[in-house]
């Protein structure tokens, strides 16, 4: 259920540094205290114990909810991506952040419009609804009807989150480091620069407008997919103006027969091969709000493409390479792949290397199943976090890959997700003829 209750986002970089000021604060002083009370009563607690308490976790979640932006969304990101790979309480702090953002009051609302669209933007359309129907950490949209009587849905991104990308990751990489939950021997500015440049392009509408038509042209002639079309004369840098698909939440299709389950996970998984193999650009978000269902069409209806990626032609004969060994349990074929990749440092720890094989060997089961994989009875999903937990542990060793196989990974792992969330028995098999060069 969406969050209706309006709240102003801090627009300037000033305001919103006070916004983390305040916050930092806030997390420090309940510490001591609560800190303080632990030693009256003779108990001693851990730093993380202290940092977790719920003041900490509501205080945390409502500010960055409140804020939106570049906030939110990199704590989504570690929240539902790095699970696995970071601490568990530092994932259970940034947890909270997945529900929506609050609305824009309706005076900001109509400020943002006229600045995007000129005083006379009421006049472009014959209807509009100022009460968004969707909303996100970067923006909300809004039903509205063309002159022409056409349905669209525009849109809107939230002020000054473009302008304080820079400045909000920063802040919250100090948070997360000042916790003392992450890691002292990973290196996370790869990381978080490449982090700084996804969420900057994600800002730009312009450019996912183009690789919103780049995927309605690749998939014109797909009759499983629909992919709203732009209005180029209603978009702007931070407006998107698209034609409105009706569809039903992906995650209701539980209630579907399961052969229609199974095809709709076949299908979602098929189109990340093509994306990867044939298209050489990938949606690398797997969020279920950007995927619908039109039981009228039997379509899947593709929406969001701010984090669009093209993957380089290295990377996709890589991933090839690691695909087929992974379906052929060729573990030398697996090795030299993920070497290729540069998922390995030099003088990696044989033990550590054997585990993240191991761990890829598990991810890739599903493609070398002889019979329908059920991805909700196989428990795949618990597995690669317990494995991933292990890995964890090993500090001494992590590294940090190639940014596009992190987005790559979270792509994959998402649709798995999605296909244990129907419950889902898919027969991958054929999909390895994609990999054939």
């Amino acid at each position: 259920m969406l969050n209706n209750k309006s709240r102003r986002v801090p627009a300037s970089r000033l305001s919103r540094l006070a916004h983390f000021g305040g916050l930092a604060g806030k997390v420090a002083s309940n510490v001591v205290i609560a800190g303080a009370k632990q030693a009256l009563k003779g108990q001693k607690s851990s730093r993380a114990e202290l940092l977790l308490q719920p003041g900490n976790v509501n205080a945390v979640a409502e500010k960055l909810s409140h804020m939106r932006g570049a906030a939110m969304k990199l704590g989504q990101l570690l929240s539902m991506d790095a699970g696995e790979l970071l601490p568990a309480e530092l994932a259970q702090l940034l947890a909270r952040l997945r529900a929506d953002a609050a609305p824009m009051p309706h005076k900001q609302l109509v400020a943002t419009f006229e600045r995007e669209l000129g005083p006379d933007w009421l006049d472009k359309f014959s209807h509009i609804d100022l009460n968004s129907f969707a909303r996100a950490s970067i923006g909300q949209v809004h039903k509205a009807t063309s002159e022409q009587g056409k349905p669209l849905a525009i849109k809107v991104q939230y002020p000054g989150v473009a302008g304080s990308i820079h400045s909000d990751v920063d802040n919250v990489v100090s948070l997360v480091k000042l916790s003392g939950l992450l890691p002292k021997t990973l290196n996370i500015a790869p990381l978080v620069e490449e982090a700084k440049l996804q969420l900057l392009a994600e800002t730009d509408y312009l450019h996912e407008a183009k690789s919103l038509n780049a995927f309605a042209q690749a998939l014109a002639d797909n009759p499983h997919f629909k992919v709203p079309g732009s209005y180029p004369a209603l978009s702007t840098k931070h407006l998107l103006t698209m034609e409105f698909v009706e569809g039903e939440p992906l995650e209701n299709m539980v209630s579907l027969p399961q052969q229609a389950r199974d095809e709709l996970a076949f299908r979602l998984i098929e189109l990340f091969f093509t994306e990867m193999f044939e298209l050489g650009m990938v949606q690398t978000d797997p969020n279920l709000a950007n995927y619908q269902y039109n039981r009228a069409t039997g379509q899947i209806v593709l929406l969001d493409f701010g984090a669009t990626r093209t993957i380089s032609p290295e990377l996709i004969l890589g991933y090839k390479k690691l695909l087929r060994a992974g379906a052929e349990q060729n573990l030398q074929a697996l090795k030299e792949a993920a070497c290729e990749i540069g998922y390995f440092a030099e003088g990696i720890d044989p033990h550590y290397q054997q585990a993240v094989l191991s761990l890829f060997e598990l991810v890739l089961s599903p493609l070398r199943a002889t019979t329908p994989f059920d991805f909700a009875a196989s428990g795949l999903a618990k597995q690669i976090s317990e494995q991933g937990k292990q890995l964890s542990m090993q500090f001494r060793e992590w590294h940090t890959p190639p940014v596009d196989s992190l987005f790559i990974h979270r792509k994959l792992g998402g649709l798995y997700l999605i296909a244990a969330r129907l419950k889902a028995r898919v027969n991958l098999a054929p999909l390895l003829e994609l990999l054939n060069d």
